[in-house]
């Protein structure tokens, strides 16, 4: 080990809101609240949203700071500058947000939402200190702190994403490289722990490291299609096909159904390859963790399917996706092929 035992706990704790932020952004989906902070990095023009309708409406004789949002007439404006309104609204103090016309207040839904973006904010503080401290094991693993690095310019990039993701109100694709980009942190993390340890990798047959590859390279395919039937789901709860959701499967097209097979492809390949692996103990081992994620995976994903898509189910499905492509991808790096 080149680092303290302290770091090592700091970079697990940067993991773990790194999956508490996943956690978020699936109940922001979950409860359609995306939108229910219109504008970005802001809320309603506010550092702190709103916490009532009124506050959110035109209020006469009331004192406007310029950027502020109200709805007027089914529509989005914001105060051209600070301003004390009239008794009647005056149309010279307003002007249309253009970037999308979505015009709605649910004080539930903006305070999600707005918890999600300060889960954000949290992470981004935790790794602007990560880089500080890992400064320090510049000489012994110059590539803790280069990785480090990559881990602010990836927050950086999500914050950009997420102000496109509410500029665009809610399009799939770019909800769907939000995800990915946020996997792409979980996996500079796993990376970042792996040089930390520096333990000896474990010797097995290549044939096993490539199965491992291969698996990982399943799972991600498998969360791209997990993205397809949630954007599915989505359009039936914004055409109001909430309130029975015992016929929603009906509804589904083929992606729902390949995602639905494919899991269990996935939860063989694990099987084949924890028995090539039972040879190595510390290798079999390994795949023990990935086998017990897959099979509450694969639970958790029939409870959606057959019981009308319980919306807690749905956050834990994406955070067991994010743990298994996790450990498969730390289960990689700790592998070599073996000498003989």
């Amino acid at each position: 080990m080149v680092t303290s035992k302290a770091f090592a706990a700091y970079v697990w704790v940067v993991l773990v809101t790194i999956f508490l932020v996943i956690i978020a952004g699936s109940v922001v989906r979950t409860t359609q609240s995306g939108m229910g902070c219109p504008d970005w990095p802001t809320c309603f023009g506010s550092a702190i949203p709103p916490t009532d309708a009124s506050q959110v409406m035109f209020q006469p004789n009331h004192l406007y700071k310029k950027g502020q949002f109200i709805i007027h007439n089914d529509s989005l404006k914001y105060a051209i500058e600070k301003f004390t309104s009239t008794t009647t609204y005056n149309p010279n103090n307003w002007k249309q947000y253009e970037k999308h016309n979505y015009a709605k207040f649910e004080v539930i839904n903006t305070w999600i939402e707005y918890i999600n973006r300060l889960l954000g904010a949290l992470l981004g503080l935790l790794i602007l200190v990560q880089v500080a401290w890992s400064l320090v094991y510049y000489q012994q693993n110059p590539k803790i702190v280069w990785l480090s690095l990559g881990l602010v310019f990836l927050t950086g990039f999500q914050a950009w994403l997420g102000k496109t993701v509410v500029d665009s109100n809610l399009e799939l694709i770019k909800i769907t490289l939000h995800l990915f980009g946020a996997l792409a942190m979980v996996f500079l993390s796993v990376y970042i722990l792996f040089l930390i340890k520096g333990k000896h990798r474990i010797s097995v047959d290549r044939k096993v490291i490539l199965l491992n590859i291969l698996l990982g390279v399943l799972v991600l395919i498998q969360i791209v299609m997990g993205t397809q039937v949630r954007g599915q789901i989505d359009n039936l709860v914004e055409f109001g096909e909430n309130l029975d959701r015992s016929g929603w499967i009906a509804q589904l097209n083929m992606w729902f159904y390949i995602h639905r097979s494919f899991s269990l492809v996935v939860a063989a390949l694990v099987g084949y390859i924890y028995l090539q692996s039972k040879r190595r103990p510390q290798a079999a081992q390994l795949m023990q963790r990935v086998l017990v994620v897959v099979i509450l995976e694969i639970v958790v994903g029939a409870i959606l399917a057959y019981a009308d898509f319980p919306k807690a189910a749905q956050p834990i499905h994406l955070l067991l996706s994010s743990i298994l492509i996790a450990l498969i991808f730390s289960n990689i790096l700790k592998l070599k092929t073996s000498s003989r």
